[in-house]
């Protein structure tokens, strides 16, 4: 199994490559970057520079809010830079958002995915070949790159891999379809949800890939770390009302559903729609954390990871504790799960 980590997604610029750094040396195979209040590829380049063995993910990269051309350009910069330790991941993200908080044209996601990933790869080609692309698809057309603006020919960059960030059963076929991997949300991260819904999706689009190939699956997981039960207790409070954010969008109900719990997510989106923030946390009860945001002592993590994850992905994510002093105890949690 695969550990990765992730990092604040407010974590200041100036402190990315202290914090790469950290995940390097505590023996995680990878960092994933968010991207929430930062550009993505910004603060994947200092986490590249910064570092010499560990892959930088962006999990994920917001798709529709950038032309695809603009995303390979990043992606492939970013690859030819580290070595290929630069993995691409990208996300959809939900309707509001991309239309409210970005500003850009919404429509259905998984189409507009498939022709999105197929105009990036078009441009991966004519990277590495130095001809212009040749993709020509529904909502994307890339026909046309005069050589001063190829950065090819460049035939020993590897392209960067694709993950895609899913949620709904289409988008995990789709990513088993296209991808080289899914990430999983953190609400959707849960062994109930991966056996019900994200496996038997990404088996089904793996079955109809043209081409075979190495695939990961990645569960975004949302759990709870710490030195001993103080800390955890302290976490646990913040969990529970980053837990309520995040269920009171509609695309994450999925879960709450398979428990029988879709109820809250009507009550926290109500809520939203009233601006009332203050109060979310209260609805949600001890019995809906502890069963969806397990929670461990260092030394009680690898085995909480094998029984809940073992055997079901390819990867995970751990926290990296908030305070440097505890880096060697998670460095041991990620030689034990190796």
């Amino acid at each position: 199994m695969r550990i990765y980590t992730g990092m604040d997604p407010r974590l200041p610029l100036r402190e990315v490559a202290a914090h790469a750094r950290r995940a390097e040396a505590a023996g995680f195979d990878g960092l994933h970057v968010a991207e929430t209040v930062h550009d993505a590829f910004a603060v994947a380049l200092l986490a590249l520079e910064h570092t010499e063995r560990i892959v930088v993910r962006t999990s994920v990269a917001l798709a529709f809010v950038r032309s695809p051309l603009l995303t390979a350009y990043g992606a492939w910069d970013l690859a030819r830079f580290s070595g290929g330790r630069f993995q691409l991941g990208l996300g959809s993200q939900v309707r509001q958002n991309i239309e409210d908080r970005y500003g850009m044209p919404w429509s259905p996601p998984v189409a507009r995915m498939r022709d999105y990933v197929g105009a990036v790869r078009a441009a991966f080609e004519a990277f590495r070949t130095g001809e212009p692309p040749a993709h020509e698809g529904p909502h994307h057309r890339l026909t046309r790159m005069q050589p001063y603006f190829n950065p090819g020919p460049d035939p020993d960059t590897v392209a960067p891999r694709i993950l895609l960030g899913g949620v709904g059963r289409a988008m995990c076929t789709l990513a088993g379809e296209l991808a080289d991997g899914l990430v999983t949300h953190p609400t959707n991260s849960g062994p109930r949800w991966l056996d019900t819904v994200a496996r038997p999706a990404v088996a089904e689009g793996l079955a109809r890939a043209a081409v075979p190939r190495a695939f990961e699956l990645v569960a975004g997981t949302q759990l709870i770390a710490g030195p001993d039960r103080a800390g955890l207790q302290a976490e646990r409070e913040r969990q529970r009302r980053l837990f309520a954010f995040l269920y009171s969008t509609p695309a994450y109900r999925g879960t709450l559903d398979l428990y029988g719990w879709g109820e809250l997510q009507d009550r926290l989106r109500l809520m939203i729609r009233r601006d009332d923030w203050t109060e979310l946390a209260r609805y949600v009860t001890d019995e809906v954390l502890d069963t969806l945001v397990p929670m461990a002592t260092y030394e009680e993590l690898p085995a909480l990871v094998r029984a809940r994850w073992g055997g079901v992905v390819d990867a995970i994510t751990v926290p990296l504790p908030a305070d440097p002093a505890h880096d060697a105890r998670i460095r041991d949690v990620v030689l034990a799960l190796r």
